[in-house]
Order: C-alpha cells, then sequence, then structure tokens
C-alpha cells in the first residue's frame, strides 16, 4: 500500500504546493516511468541541503515509482539507502519513517522475501497502532495489508485470515485499504480451499473497486480478477477462471509491466489452469 501525504517536517499546506505535487500526480495517473524522472530530478536538485526534507521524499516517490514498473529490486536498493536518512531527519517513530519501512517490506515481498515483510510490517503496524492520529491509521492498515500478503505466501493463511478480518472490523472507510484488505481475505479463504467463500469476497472487492476514482483502482489493476479466478478454479469453473486471467494478464502488461509481481501471478495462474 501506497500513502501519499508527502509533508515534510512542520510543513502544513496540501501537495499542490509542494516541489513533489508533479510527481506524485504522475504517479496517481499512472505514468510510473515519468514520475521517477521527475522525482529523482526533484531529488538532486534539493540534495545539497543535508536537512531538505523533500529531496528524500522524492526518493521514496521514485522507489514507488520504480517497484510499479516491476524493479522491485531497485526499489528495494532505494529504500535502504534511504531508511537512515528518514531516520535522522524525521525520526524513528514518525509516520514518513514508518511509511517508508512499510512499502521496502512491501518490496521485499515482491522479491519473495515473505517472511521478511511479514516481521517487518508486524513491528511497523505495532508501532504506528500506538497512535490514535489519521496518518498512523493509513500506516498500521498499510502495514497489516503487507502482512496478510506475506503470511498468505508462507501458507498461513488461518493467521493471514483472522488478520484481515481483524483489520477490516477496525478501518470503516470505503477506498483502496478496504479494497486491498478484501482482496486479501479472498486469498487467505483460496488458501484454504473454502471457494466460495473466497469469491464472495472476491465480488465484494469488484462491487467497492468499481466505486473508487481510477486513481485508487489502477494500482490494484487485475487483483480483483486473480482472486476472483482462483476461487472459480477451485470450485471447477475453469474455462470461466481462464477468460478472467487473460483479462487480468493483459491489463498487467499493458498498466503495469511484464516484470511486475502481478504480472508474474498472472501468468502462474494461467499455466496451471491450462495444466488441470
Amino acid at each position: 500500500m501506497k500513502i501519499f501525504r508527502w509533508r515534510g517536517r512542520g510543513e502544513a499546506g496540501q501537495t499542490t504546493r509542494t516541489p513533489l505535487a508533479q510527481a506524485i500526480a504522475l504517479y496517481q495517473a499512472g505514468r510510473y516511468a515519468e514520475a521517477e524522472v521527475e522525482a529523482r530530478s526533484v531529488a538532486a536538485a534539493r540534495s545539497q541541503s543535508r536537512d531538505d526534507t523533500h529531496a528524500p521524499l522524492a526518493l521514496g516517490i521514485a522507489a514507488l515509482a520504480a517497484g510499479a514498473q516491476g524493479r522491485h529490486a531497485d526499489a528495494v536498493t532505494t529504500y535502504d539507502a534511504l531508511l537512515p536518512v528518514f531516520g535522522r531527519i524525521f525520526g524513528a517513530e514518525h509516520p514518513q519513517t514508518l511509511k517508508l519501512r512499510s512499502d521496502r517490506a512491501q518490496a521485499l515481498s515482491s522479491l519473495a522475501r515473505h517472511a521478511e515483510c511479514e516481521a517487518e510490517c508486524a513491528a511497523v503496524a505495532r508501532v504506528a497502532a500506538r497512535d490514535t492520529g489519521p496518518d498512523m491509521l493509513l500506516i498500521a492498515t498499510a502495514a497489516r495489508n503487507g502482512q496478510i500478503y506475506a503470511l498468505t505466501a508462507l501458507g498461513r493463511h488461518p493467521e493471514a485470515e483472522a488478520l484481515a478480518r481483524e483489520a477490516l472490523a477496525a478501518y470503516r472507510v470505503l477506498d483502496r485499504f478496504t479494497l486491498v484488505l478484501r482482496l486479501g481475505l479472498a486469498r487467505s479463504l483460496n488458501g484454504q480451499d473454502r471457494h466460495e467463500e473466497a469469491l464472495a469476497e472476491a465480488e465484494r472487492a469488484d462491487e467497492l473497486r468499481r466505486r473508487l476514482p481510477q486513481e485508487q483502482r489502477r494500482p490494484e489493476t487485475g487483483a480483483v480478477e486473480l482472486a476472483t479466478a482462483t476461487a472459480l478454479l477451485g470450485l471447477g469453473r475453469g474455462a470461466e477462471a481462464r477468460l478472467l486471467v487473460t483479462a487480468a494478464q493483459d491489463a498487467c502488461l499493458a498498466a503495469l509491466g511484464p516484470d511486475h509481481r502481478r504480472t508474474a501471478e498472472a501468468e502462474a495462474l494461467l499455466d496451471r489452469i491450462d495444466s488441470v
């Protein structure tokens, strides 16, 4: 999960007033390569000041954009370099630092480093849960989403289900966070061969997705279709599943590129369907 609340220490204005506005707008429009170039340009232009908050924040956007293009290893390298900088400028428990840790952890999961992702997301969620502010609620929810994904990837499906239900109960806003939590719940149910329940959750996720603005739907391209198709396949409805996965694969290739984790998931599920 990605949270765009880019404010420097002590800065209160809207993002449109910051040097990061253009990079953020490009990212939200799905123009990830351009967003990365713009963010790195901002970072280079402001790198002379050791305490300039916009330079490291710009590199954080660049890492998000790299990951959105499927360059997950590049993203992790950038996050690793930024962690001590964020700690020095913002502090270890500042929302920006915790957000960076959450983003980095989820990039690790895209590299199949699921155990590391699960441990780091759990740690971030614990810290964020100690604060009742809106930014910390978003960060805790994002971290829990990463933890749910990692638990499912590790085969710990009942734990993932319990955490997804707990997170959904705590987060009552109908936005992208609820969408990804519902998808996480659907994946955990599919992992337990509870495909009817998984299909119901995927359908709820699809209904919510249709109500969200495009900028919130775009990062989850193909995700609803893959959760739905997995459930359909488990119910013996392979022909329907294949149609959905083919559409998801095409959408992921167009929006995220061939190297993105979700594109690979679509390819793997298509292979699984064709082998039945």
